[in-house]
């Protein structure tokens, strides 16, 4: 990570009101999304027109968030689904964007990083924030039914009940 972000990067994300600077560090934390993300840049002098961004997600693996035990069988076909459908996160945005993509376990976390560059700050802050909820929206979209889900899961499993209009219904799962 630099020891300080480049500064037409500094000045976008400080003017988009999804971000706010990370403590103790060269990054911006999104703000509106309940798994943690976080988004540096670089100027790498290649391409000349552009600086690279680094986003960051952090989501809990199905084990960590649930109060059930997770067999690791399933736990790992629900890994390597969400590590497969993260790669369309560029079908989220109007750009063409080209990305590098590692999914990886640590801590108890399915870590997303995501790397492109733009040659616009304040369209590569955009393209964090879309990045960063399409892959909240992606997990959601791959909770296991049947499992009994902790905070943040959980609240946002309760959040997509009441915003679909099922709240009270009994149903296992929103989608």
């Amino acid at each position: 990570m630099p020891d300080e972000l480049p500064a037409a990067a500094t000045r976008a994300f400080d003017a988009h009101d999804a971000y706010e600077r990370a403590a103790g560090g060269p990054a911006f934390v999104l703000t509106t999304t309940k798994f943690d993300a976080t988004v540096t840049a670089r100027d790498d002098g290649e391409p000349e027109w552009a600086l690279t961004y680094e986003l960051e997600v952090r989501a809990p693996m199905l084990s960590t968030a649930t109060a059930d035990e997770v067999g690791s069988t399933v736990e790992a076909g629900w890994f390597d689904t969400l590590a497969l459908r993260l790669e369309d996160a560029p079908g989220a945005v109007r750009d063409s964007v080209d990305i590098t993509l590692d999914v990886t376990e640590e801590a108890g976390d399915a870590v997303a990083t995501y790397r492109f560059e733009s040659g616009d700050p304040d369209r590569a802050a955009a393209i964090a924030k879309a990045f960063a909820e399409y892959v909240e929206g992606t997990y959601m979209e791959g909770v296991v039914p049947g499992y009994d889900y902790q905070p943040p899961v959980s609240e946002m499993l309760a959040s997509a009940r009441g915003t679909g209009g099922d709240e009270g219904s009994g149903d296992p799962m929103p989608l």
